[in-house]
């Protein structure tokens, strides 16, 4: 009887089999010895291949195991090799090949847009039902063995990021740049994390034999020379991580340094659930009458020693504005009527403003600025010109439809301390983009309102911090939803430091007031 042989001749991305069929036999070459002999009738070569790279793409790793002959070993090395490199995903596609080999691209995702990608070779022996993948950990990559696994790491090491003073806060390891200690500053140190390890970082693919032994298969990118610093300081986040976590409350804590913008620290504690203090947006309550008082300065309508009445309530239009716990002074001068905190002193300054005059005011604190600050997102706030009379009087007490973040009022009071505009910046070397800029009040208006604000402290609503030193502020009660609860604020500032304190349904500035404190005693 004569023999006819059938052989695989691949061909852009597929094998065309060319077969002159006399005997009931095909051969399927090996990658060495002699050339094992398969059944005929069994499934196509080339769509057992096809079906073990779909598979394997898929993520479908012991389906893929299942076509091979260790379906066992296969789908745990398998597996092994998916987690161990923290892969996101892998592509296997077939590129061609000879009579003895199918050549395989292999691509694997690893996140933080790194992709490797490399060619392997896999070869077919006989199953019990047609051919089948030889399966080896070469299999999975050529250098593979036997006790072998394959990891991703950063190929920098050290420490990846330090705060001001050069103490590390970020460290490289395998995985990439990884908290010194994860409750310094959790709303911070991802974003900073994401920002250095996707900035042209080294990394590496590792092989790691069964001594431990490590040996390098691919590397991108530069080794950084020096860790990237941080703004923030470990001093004042310690401060203000300690002092949030003292509250009985949610509460929110941002600090910024004046003279150069730099975001010192940012802090919430435990209790709070929704919300976060770069992006949150609240209302601002009476803190916002930082930016009433300034619109009033700059119209005209009243100095800081204009003396004003200030009732119980006051009734403008249709709403009636009343005074906290409806207490009441006779005429007294703007600068008390700030200090004290009377709305309808304030309410009634706003009704003769024009109906930008709010929004624009605070436009000069920064609450309509727009920043891109690299490895965070911020949201200062939104004033626009009131709608109506009712809502002019309602903003001026930071009610209605005026809207501010921690972040925003810590950047109002860094503007004042400052006498001008303030560029928050997070990152040393990689400026703040400034999408939408702003210009601080006049001079005259910083010094009133300064005035004002130490006033505050002294002989006003917050006078529990009189004992922290030269502390400048405004305390503030805005409520929401309902009107039956809420949040408490103080905003401030003491030489070059400038924060904003947010205390969530505490119905009362007198918490936040008293974190402040207990902030300011965490920097002695």
């Amino acid at each position: 009887m004569s023999r006819k042989t059938k052989r695989w001749v691949l061909s852009g991305g597929a094998f065309a089999v060319v077969a002159i069929v006399v005997a009931a036999v095909f051969l399927v070459r090996g990658g060495a010895g002699s050339p094992p002999v398969a059944e005929a009738g069994g499934e196509d070569p080339a769509a057992v291949l096809e079906r073990y790279l779909r598979s394997w793409s898929a993520g479908h790793d012991e389906k893929a195991a299942a076509l091979t002959d260790d379906p066992a070993a296969a789908g745990a090395l398998l597996a092994e090799a998916r987690a161990g490199l923290g892969a996101a995903s892998v592509t296997a596609t077939l590129r061609g090949g000879t009579e003895d080999t199918a050549h395989v691209r292999i691509a694997w995702e690893l996140g933080s847009g790194r992709t490797w990608t490399y060619d392997n070779a896999l070869t077919l022996v006989p199953g019990s039902g047609g051919p089948i993948v030889h399966f080896t950990p070469s299999a999975i990559h050529p250098e593979l063995g036997e006790g072998d696994r394959l990891v991703t790491r950063a190929a920098a090491a050290g420490a990846a990021v330090v705060d001001r003073a050069g103490t590390p806060v970020l460290r490289w390891e395998e995985a990439g740049p990884k908290a010194v200690d994860p409750n310094f500053a959790p709303l911070v140190l991802p974003g900073l994390g994401r920002l250095v390890a996707g900035d042209g970082s080294a990394w590496a693919v590792e092989r790691v034999d069964q001594q431990g032994g490590r040996h390098e298969l691919h590397r991108e990118g530069q080794v950084p020379t020096t860790p990237t610093k941080t703004t923030l300081s470990s001093t004042v986040q310690a401060a203000a991580n300690a002092a949030v976590e003292s509250a009985d409350f949610p509460a929110m804590l941002v600090a910024i340094q004046p003279s150069t913008g730099d975001i010192l620290a940012v802090a919430q504690n435990t209790r709070v659930t929704e919300g976060n203090p770069l992006t949150g947006l609240y209302a601002p309550g009476s803190t916002f009458k930082i930016a009433t008082a300034a619109a009033a300065l700059e119209h005209g309508l009243a100095g800081a020693d204009a003396e004003l009445p200030c009732p119980a309530t006051i009734r403008i239009e249709h709403r009636t504005i009343p005074n906290d716990e409806m207490f009441t002074f006779p005429s007294l001068p703007l600068h008390s009527a700030f200090a004290h905190s009377c709305n309808t002193t304030f309410a009634q300054l706003a009704s003769e403003l024009p109906a930008d005059g709010l929004a624009r005011a605070a436009g000069q604190f920064g609450l309509n600025a727009d920043f891109t600050i690299p490895g965070i997102t911020t949201e200062a706030g939104k004033v626009i010109p009131a709608s109506s009379s009712a809502d002019q009087v309602e903003s001026s007490i930071g009610q209605g439809s005026v809207q501010a973040s921690p972040f925003g009022l810590a950047l109002m009071a860094a503007t004042v301390a400052e006498g001008g505009p303030v560029t928050p910046q997070l990152v040393d070397g990689q400026a703040t983009t400034v999408n939408t800029a702003y210009d601080g009040p006049s001079p005259a208006v910083i010094d009133a309102l300064r005035s004002m604000m130490r006033e505050v402290v002294t002989d006003g609503t917050a006078t529990a911090l009189s004992g922290s030193g030269s502390v400048y502020g405004k305390t503030g009660t805005a409520q929401y939803g309902d009107g039956s609860q809420a949040n408490g604020w103080f905003v401030g500032y003491r030489g070059d430091l400038a924060f904003s304190v947010l205390t969530l349904a505490s119905n009362s500035s007198k918490p936040a007031v008293s974190l402040s404190a207990t902030f300011f005693d965490g920097l002695q």
